[in-house]
């Protein structure tokens, strides 16, 4: 008499105990998933406390030295390209893609962020290179990266970035392109910490 054959199926009080820990363990990836784009910031901001870059929250303190000092290169012109990303109902952008600059000479940019979400909202800006050498050449005098930022309902604001770059430059380097990913993160910076930067509706600022 032939042996019975196995179907693979498992009984069914099993089953069920396996379908529960199958769940529970994919709801838990979910919220891990859910949380990280809130934690990343804090996460990355630590990584740079050890590490020794500080990019989140220290400014350069002798940039502004550095810019007053230094002689302008005008033999040499440089690219330097802006781009910008956002993570959440955010809008954010250069009001220009790109500037041709003189080593040495001090430059003043703007970025529009847009408010989309009908509450109030805080953020943080994450600046990173191309190619990744022109970073340490890259001397920022004033930065809304420097610190959480934080915008009211619908609001539109227009944050200057003021740089110079190094003359020491490799003169292989012709083109800079400098990428902001601008996070949205839990918890509202005073509000006081941000006087001069203009405020309108983004109704009123046209998209």
């Amino acid at each position: 008499m032939a042996e019975p054959t196995s179907t693979g199926a498992a009984p069914g009080p099993l089953r069920r105990r396996i379908n529960r820990l199958t769940s529970g363990r994919l709801l838990v990836i979910a919220v891990l998933m859910f949380g990280f784009g809130f934690a990343m910031v804090p996460i990355y901001r630590k990584i740079c406390e050890v590490a020794g870059i500080g990019v989140l929250t220290q400014r350069d303190v002798e940039a502004q030295d550095f810019a007053r000092n230094t002689q302008v290169d005008r033999t040499r012109k440089v690219v330097v390209e802006f781009d910008a990303n956002s993570r959440g109902a955010w809008q954010f952008k250069p009001q220009e893609r790109s500037v041709e600059v003189h080593p040495g000479e001090l430059v003043t940019v703007v970025y529009s962020l847009v408010n989309t979400q009908p509450r109030a909202t805080a953020g943080q800006a994450i600046p990173s290179y191309a190619p990744e050498v022109s970073g340490r050449y890259f001397r920022k005098i004033e930065c809304f990266c420097f610190k959480q930022q934080a915008l009211e309902a619908n609001e539109t604001r227009q944050f200057p970035v003021v740089f110079v770059v190094d003359p020491k430059l490799p003169a292989d380097v012709g083109t800079i392109t400098l990428s902001y990913t601008f996070f949205e993160v839990g918890g509202l910076p005073p509000r006081a910490a941000e006087s001069g930067a203009p405020r309108t509706t983004a109704g009123a600022a046209g998209g």
